[in-house]
């Protein structure tokens, strides 16, 4: 018998304002508008997430710097063919612009047939030179094809064009990353303008995308989910879990296989545990499971499945590997004239494709086989789900994931997936949440323009949060907060704080101590994990940039945690509810504790609210077997962390006048005192030789 469990780790309730999806007199939502306000920055960095309008946000910059600022060319580099047809032609000025969006059919390299490699790729980038002596004024071609014809045709072909990135992540600064230093050697030639698009809130899992220094050239404009989704028209709910299972995944799939839903299945990797190695059988079996195949639909390829309740229902194959057939499958998606089609398909099977960039705006649920390594693929596939349509009023994302087994073996890795999940909720959660302002308490700043501080208003003696509607920003007076003083810590602490709370959720260490060592004090991982992630991304910072960093990452992460098992004692009292959950939780936990501080903050443990929801998931034999596995690897302190401590001890010194006692009753200040101890030994060793 197949055991399951479900975790409901993220749910969120929108608001519905409408505002994402109101067009101005020049036919552009609030997003686009913004970006179109930083047009003429020579480099723009556009985070936003999928199904914003980033590709018509382009389309907006792009002609205005072809027509107003001296701007040859517009280059359009996009990962893959699939996501060239975001960029066909739009009548832009019938909606109040004043001008049209053209690609010249030839100049559309994405609908070209041919695989991007560089024997079948020639003629492509035969035609990207083609393109550059022509009068032509756009082109759309893939990031292989763009790198294809900068090492063919030279840096200095570019000269005067606009090159757009769409779907940045893939890029790295990494030497090995061609693309990267392709785009690297451009700014240093500072003869084009560059514009990069992400739909992900961390630029690619391990490797930075830019250079510090070549980062620090671009402007970014950021819209996040959390404005996205509030501001939509129909959607009203999206939900993201974790769907525990034993045995084989297709025995259990149609447990969260709702066919009633407009889905997407993504089955898994074959490298993966989960995987039968038989990928081909694999979409038969679930088929089968669906109900009676009655053959293919001979204009699209869609297979005809006929429910057990007698509806008949169409399933598009993108596991396929015959190309002919994929590629009619692919066409029939891909058909303008069934876009605004709700009943064109039902269930889409996919492998590697039908993630980033898919446009299926009726897409309800994204059903995903086996966890995903990399956090950024995660939000690419649930981005896929996110689209607003008439009619879909919740949508919703879930990873099916294998149990730990009996075996020791397995049961690490089991262990290991399942670390990996509870981080990517995480995750989600920050994506999700509004993004915090954090100003440090009585540091004469006062209210911040346009945001609402509740009842009483503004009380320069008491606690404040503030909520910026039009945003989706909280303004937060902490005390004790260090603020960042160079550009670069600023920047970081405004922009890229869920680029550190990423590196913080996926160190193994931390997750496994937070989740399951009772021993571990919440300091350890809040200062001494949090510290030594933020001094290894960003050595070249002063020690007070690095500490203000850390302050803010973990400042973020803990209130949102808190916030969220908040706003859910609330929900369940009727006392909130829909799009200001949250933000009624936030205020609620930061009014209850009167005096808002960082060494509060840091007293709490980032992992609680997790647990709290895996131990509803997991059966108590299953978390013990899962802790019994972590305190097998338990280590004792590292050089690293002692010394860490010994600086926090003496930090301790300086505000207490005297040391840290190892025989305190807190915690903490134990830790700090063993760290102090544990370095005393190994300085008496080194002497000793």
């Amino acid at each position: 018998m197949t055991t399951s469990s479900a975790i409901p780790s993220v749910s969120l309730r929108t608001a519905q304002t409408g505002n994402s999806t109101k067009a101005n007199e020049f036919g552009m939502r609030t997003m686009q508008e913004r970006v179109y306000e930083r047009r003429g920055e020579q480099y723009l960095l556009i985070k936003s997430p999928p199904a914003s309008g980033k590709s018509r946000a382009l389309m907006f910059i792009a002609l205005d710097k072809l027509n107003n600022q001296n701007i040859k060319k517009a280059i359009i580099v996009v990962p893959e063919r699939s996501i060239g047809g975001s960029f066909a032609d739009e009548p832009l000025s019938k909606h109040g612009f004043h001008w049209d969006w053209t690609v010249q059919p030839q100049w559309n390299l994405c609908n070209a047939p041919g695989i991007d490699n560089p024997g079948i790729a020639k003629s492509k980038v035969k035609a990207v030179g083609q393109f550059l002596a022509s009068n032509d004024r756009a082109l759309v071609c893939t990031h292989a094809t763009f790198r294809f014809a900068v090492d063919e045709l030279g840096i200095e072909a570019f000269d005067g064009c606009l090159i757009a990135v769409d779907e940045f992540h893939h890029v790295s600064a990494s030497p090995d990353n061609r693309l990267g230093e392709q785009l690297g050697r451009f700014i240093a030639r500072d003869k084009v303008h560059l514009v990069a698009m992400t739909g992900s809130y961390f630029r690619g899992d391990a490797e930075a995308v830019l250079a510090p220094g070549d980062e620090a050239k671009f402007a970014t404009v950021t819209y996040t989910y959390y404005e996205q989704l509030n501001g939509y028209e129909h959607l009203k709910s999206l939900d993201i879990g974790y769907f525990f299972y034993s045995g084989r995944y297709l025995d259990a799939i149609m447990k969260v296989l709702d066919p009633s839903m407009k889905t997407i299945v993504h089955i898994p990797n074959v490298n993966s545990r989960e995987s039968t190695k038989d990928k081909v059988k694999e979409v038969n079996e679930i088929m089968d499971a669906l109900g009676k195949w009655e053959g293919e639909d001979p204009a699209t390829g869609f297979h005809r499945v006929r429910l057990k309740d007698g509806r008949l229902i169409k399933v598009a194959d993108l596991v396929e590997d015959e190309p002919g057939k994929r590629d009619k499958v692919i066409g029939a998606l891909k058909d303008p004239a069934h876009r605004n089609d709700r009943d064109h398909v039902d269930i889409i099977i996919a492998l590697g494709m039908a993630k980033e960039g898919f446009d299926w705006i009726w897409c309800e649920h994204a059903l995903t086989v086996g966890y995903r390594s990399s956090l950024t693929e995660i939000i690419q596939i649930i981005g896929r789900a996110t689209r607003d349509a008439p009619g879909k009023g919740s949508a919703r994302f879930t990873n099916l994931i294998a149990e730990p087994d009996a075996s020791e073996e397995v049961v690490v890795d089991a262990v290991n997936d399942t670390l990996k999940a509870i981080a990517a909720s995480l995750l989600m959660e920050q994506v999700l949440a509004p993004r915090f302002n954090f100003t440090p308490k009585n540091s004469g700043d006062g209210p911040l323009p346009g945001y609402n501080y509740g009842e009483g208003g503004y009380d320069p003696n008491g606690t404040n949060v503030g909520f910026n509607e039009e945003t989706g920003q909280f303004h937060m007076e902490i005390n004790g907060l260090v603020t960042p003083q160079s550009n670069e810590a600023k920047r970081i602490c405004q922009e890229d704080l869920n680029e550190v709370i990423t590196a913080f959720v996926q160190d193994k260490t931390a997750l496994e101590r937070g989740l399951f060592d009772e021993e571990t004090v919440p300091q350890e991982l809040t200062h001494v994990r949090m510290g030594k992630i933020v001094k290894e991304r960003y050595p070249e910072l002063s020690e007070e940039d690095q500490e203000a960093i850390r302050q803010h990452a973990i400042a973020a992460l803990n209130l949102t945690q808190k916030a969220k098992a908040v706003a859910a004692e609330m929900e369940e009292k009727g006392e909130t509810k829909g799009g200001s959950a949250l933000i009624d939780g936030v205020r609620k936990f930061a009014m209850d504790v009167r005096n808002l501080d960082i060494d509060l903050i840091d007293r709490i443990n980032p992992f609680e609210a997790a647990y709290a929801i895996l131990g509803k998931s997991m059966s108590e034999q299953m978390l013990k077997q899962v802790a019994a596995v972590i305190a097998g690897k338990k280590v004792s302190l590292t050089i690293e962390e002692a010394r860490d401590l010994a600086k926090r001890a003496l930090k301790f010194k300086i505000e207490r006048g005297r040391l840290p006692e190892i025989t305190s009753a807190d915690a903490w200040e134990k830790r700090m005192a063993e760290g102090v101890a544990f370095l005393q030994r190994y300085a008496a060793g080194s002497s000793n030789g």
